[in-house]
């Protein structure tokens, strides 16, 4: 039988040696934790040090990320690619073992934490993930999607107000394998917290819908064990283990303390926690009855093995949806993608309507959401604002008195591309009654953080395509996870409507000046700002095509006509040239200047090259709604749409900042908040006209 206290032992000892060597780090939270990591990884936890990545394993979610050491030695210690060198080069340049974990750089991370509250609200994702897969895929004997999602978290992560966002929506879907366990400690870095933090967290989570099992002695891993089992049981609600714990457990003069949670414990204090803790091991020393007891590595494959078998059965049973499944999963787009956002180009190309670039996203949405069964929608509380909702997405919703997700859209065969040929009919002994399929549209309420950081526990799962929508002014809301979206290199798409000072009325609290240009400074991210239906159409293929970065979409409210164009490929790059000034009648004038423009400003720079063109000055415009995928270009291509020798003028309601980079002679922005009027009135006030536009341009060529 395994020796629990020497495991959680091996834990304490590994973390304040990393911690000490580094002269950085937190010891005092794995120190206090390492008991429920022994009951939950010892006993209950689903995995395969040898195969992180196989599908149906549990997912683990270390929301106090600032813990990472708790993480880093249990993955050591079970058998992960983690060897010891590694730990003793925690916080080290290059090192597997980073301040806070972060996914795709040590195996056996789920995700990236650190800010605290985004790891269980991306748990949150995980479970909700695992859940819409189990409706869809799994059938009677052939449950192919059945793992938990356990999270731990700290008085950090309860105090931030995502953890609300997320915790509430959780139990509102009824995520019953959803497992969170709280190291409910009462220290944070400024101290005891109970003179700020007097939440009465077991009713508040109640009052969320979840299963709540505590307070429970979280150093005690038999009782840790037993609330996990029971857990397990519930079938209609998320479940939070209230455990309490000591900071910095074992150190005689650092426990209960606030200097046991982000300073070295010190070499004077480690030796006195050593004798404490009966460990007479040098630094870094796991003694091999430690490593017995916790390796994984036969119990892991053999999960695995079971699973794979199971699979192999389903597959058998239903061809067809195993191959959708296991597309879905490797994160590839259909065959017949590329025809359909080819096809949904051209059709915007050809109609040219005049539709706010809003009412644009929701016509390419309706193709491709029809084409993509994993693109999974949503809305901060603005469905009929983001326009993000499509005939193919139904409403996400849940039973409220089993949980289970609601059944009611009509089936439909996997989309395996055009090309192929109709699916075979089941067998008569896996017939089955008609298999609904899942709404894919959340209405996430008013909870722009906890969308964002729902959608990035979604694409980390696998399986689907997160997407949401709000008002561009409220990603300053949902910043943080948008930027941890970037970080971790994860496809997900923010819709963001009400692109600037165009809504008018509602007035400078909700008129975006300064968002676009803050946007386009986080590296990895893609940022589109369309200026019809067929850049809106691109903008959409490319961010669905992009596994590896996150994108924000730009939107209008106000209608914006369609910009006639030549070649529809060049707008993949970024920016391209729009107009050469031969359009307008001035054939054998040389050029003198550029004008560039990005989404509704594209007719202004389109109109200003008409009135400059009665003056007989030649101007090309360049639409470019995306800078962040222009600048990515080779340099020909981007010397071929913005030529050296030619002045550069800029046009876009928002900060200016970001365009002198571009060699920019002048600027048509904002640098100051918007006002409360109709936009007619606005973009005469604040110089977007035509008319300001081509007098900036003959300023610009004066000087």
């Amino acid at each position: 039988m395994a020796n629990q206290a020497l495991m959680a032992n091996a834990i304490r000892a590994l973390a304040m040696d990393a911690v000490q060597q580094a002269n950085s780090g937190h010891p005092g939270a794995p120190m206090g934790m390492a008991d429920m990591a022994v009951a939950l990884w010892g006993e209950h936890l689903r995995y395969n040090p040898a195969n992180p990545h196989w599908f149906d394993r549990d997912r683990f979610v270390l929301s106090n990320g600032h813990a990472s050491m708790l993480l880093y030695s249990v993955l050591h210690l079970t058998g992960y690619d983690l060897p010891l060198g590694e730990l003793k080069n925690f916080r080290q340049l290059h090192s597997k073992t980073a301040g806070h974990p972060e996914v795709d750089v040590t195996p056996g991370v789920e995700t990236t934490t650190g800010p605290l509250g985004q790891g269980i609200t991306n748990a949150v994702g995980f479970a909700l993930a695992e859940k819409l897969l189990a409706a869809e895929f799994n059938r009677k004997h052939h449950a192919i999607v059945d793992h938990h999602t356990y999270a731990f978290l700290g008085d950090g992560c309860m105090m931030e107000g995502i953890s609300h966002e997320a915790c509430a929506l959780a139990g509102a879907w009824h995520l019953n394998k959803l497992i969170a366990l709280y190291d409910d400690n009462g220290i944070s870095i400024d101290g005891q917290v109970k003179p700020w933090f007097i939440d009465n967290t077991e009713e508040r989570f109640k009052a969320y819908g979840w299963n709540v099992i505590g307070p429970i002695d979280g150093n005690d891993a038999k009782d840790v064990s037993k609330a996990i089992a029971k857990a397990k049981k519930e079938d209609s609600k998320p479940t939070l283990i209230i455990c309490k714990t000591q900071i910095g457990k074992g150190s005689p003069n650092r426990a209960n303390t606030a200097k046991a949670h982000g300073e070295p414990l010190g070499a004077d204090e480690i030796a006195l926690t050593r004798a404490a803790l009966n460990w007479p091991y040098a630094a870094f020393e796991v003694p091999e009855e430690a490593y017995a007891d916790w390796d994984h590595k036969a119990e892991g494959a053999k999960a695995e093995a079971a699973w794979n078998d199971k699979f192999a059965a389903y597959a058998k049973a239903f061809p067809e949806l195993a191959a959708e499944f296991t597309r879905r999963m490797r994160g590839e787009l259909p065959r017949n993608f590329h025809q359909v956002a080819f096809d949904t180009v051209v059709a915007a190309h050809t109609k040219g309507e005049t539709v706010a670039s809003r009412k644009a996203s929701q016509l390419a949405l309706e193709a491709f959401t029809a084409a993509l069964p994993e693109m999974l929608g949503g809305s901060a509380d603005l469905t009929g604002s983001n326009l993000t909702n499509t005939k193919s997405t139904a409403a996400l919703r849940f039973d409220a008195k089993t949980g289970a997700v609601v059944m009611d859209v009509p089936v439909q065969q996997p989309n395996q591309g055009a090309e192929d040929e109709a699916a075979p009919e089941s067998t008569a002994d896996n017939a089955e009654p008609p298999h609904g399929v899942v709404g894919r549209h959340i209405n996430y309420g008013v909870r722009e953080f906890g969308m964002a950081a729902i959608m990035n526990g979604v694409a980390l799962h696998g399986g689907f395509i997160p997407y949401g929508g709000t008002f561009l002014t409220f990603s300053d809301y949902s910043r943080n996870a948008i930027r941890m979206a970037a970080l971790m290199k994860r496809r997900v798409v923010h819709v963001f409507t009400h692109d600037s000072i165009g809504l008018g009325e509602d007035g400078p609290t909700h008129q975006s000046i300064e968002h676009a240009a803050s946007l386009r400074l986080i590296p990895n991210l893609d940022v589109w700002r369309p200026g019809d239906t067929a850049e809106t159409a691109v903008a959409w293929a490319v961010a669905l095509q992009n596994q590896s970065r996150p994108t924000a979409l730009l939107l209008s409210r106000q209608n914006i006509a369609y910009a006639p164009k030549g070649d529809l490929g060049d707008i993949s790059r970024g920016a391209y040239v729009l107009s050469e000034p031969e359009t307008v009648g001035l054939k054998s004038k040389k050029t003198a200047a550029v004008i560039i423009a990005t989404g509704s400003e594209v007719q202004l720079a389109l109109a200003a090259q008409k009135l400059l063109a009665e003056k007989k000055i030649a101007v090309r415009v360049v639409s470019m709604p995306s800078t962040t995928t222009f600048d990515r270009q080779d340099v020909a291509y981007k010397k071929a749409v913005l030529p050296k020798k030619l002045p550069r003028i800029a046009v876009e309601m928002g900060c200016t900042g970001g365009w002198w980079k571009y060699g920019c002679a002048a600027v048509v922005g904002i640098d100051s908040y918007g006002e409360s009027a109709p936009a007619p009135q606005l973009f005469k006030h604040f110089g977007f006209t035509a008319e300001n536009v081509a007098a900036t341009v003959e300023a610009a060529l004066r000087d």
